[in-house]
């Protein structure tokens, strides 16, 4: 792997496992020094040890993103420990499947402050950095990825609010592309289909398996790949949307 990236800083979001976790070994090897920001500081702390181990650099941020002032201070601190922002990958997330009829509104109220606001806060706090930083070197570009889902494009049953997330933050990944394109911002939008990740619970994957069959998932590191690849694109070209599925995934 090269050092594509080498000289810049990006913040990732939900880093204390699956994609984001992933996503920050996969930009670090690229030679970006990376703020892993989650919840759990315990898995932040072991994951930028093992950054910083392997000759990277790495800043562990404990913060809850759905909170809009936790967000900006993740951000904040990134750019004082690192001096710059290049790159902010929405990632965090989380899905309570269920019914609508008789479902806990309190879990939909949860999934819209993490998959929706939360992406929003951070993009609204990154966004005067990743503008400067697009504006010089090294890259002369700066990104936003935003990590949607499968479930952004189509709606099944038992996912109504997660679909509903998620189709949102797709149309407000477009909409941020467009006002900022001219300025060097790339936004992009990535929609992973089936991943073996915890985002979702056992008896989700259980369901999943009876009403679509067994064959091999996506893994966190391959949706990293696919981020690190929209990411090293020449500066003139801008991977707006992705949809990346297993092999075998019919729908």
């Amino acid at each position: 792997m090269g050092r594509e990236l080498r000289g810049t800083v990006a913040l990732a979001t939900g880093a204390s496992s699956g994609i984001g976790a992933a996503t920050a070994r996969e930009l670090a090897a690229r030679g970006a020094a990376v703020a892993l920001v989650a919840r759990r500081a315990e898995r932040l702390v072991a994951l930028a040890g093992e950054i910083t181990a392997a000759g990277g650099a790495a800043l562990a941020v404990e913060a809850d993103v759905a909170d809009q002032e936790q967000a900006r201070g993740a951000v904040e601190r990134a750019v004082r420990a690192f001096g710059r922002l290049d790159i902010l990958v929405n990632n965090a997330g989380l899905t309570r499947p269920a019914p609508v009829v008789d479902a806990s509104v309190a879990d939909w109220e949860q999934m819209v402050r993490v998959n929706l606001l939360g992406s929003m806060y951070c993009a609204h706090a990154a966004l005067p950095h990743l503008l400067q930083a697009a504006a010089g070197e090294p890259r002369r570009v700066a990104d936003l990825v935003n990590v949607s889902s499968l479930g952004g494009r189509i709606a099944g049953k038992g996912s109504a609010v997660y679909h509903a997330t998620k189709h949102a933050i797709n149309a407000f990944s477009d909409s941020l592309r467009q006002e900022v394109a001219g300025r060097g911002v790339r936004v992009s939008i990535l929609e992973p289909a089936s991943v073996l990740t915890e985002l979702f619970p056992p008896e989700a994957w259980r369901g999943f398996r009876a009403e679509r069959g067994t064959y091999d998932r996506l893994t966190a590191e391959d949706v990293a790949d696919t981020i690190g690849y929209v990411l090293t694109r020449p500066r003139h070209v801008a991977v707006s949307e992705l949809l990346v599925r297993p092999t075998e995934q019919e729908r």
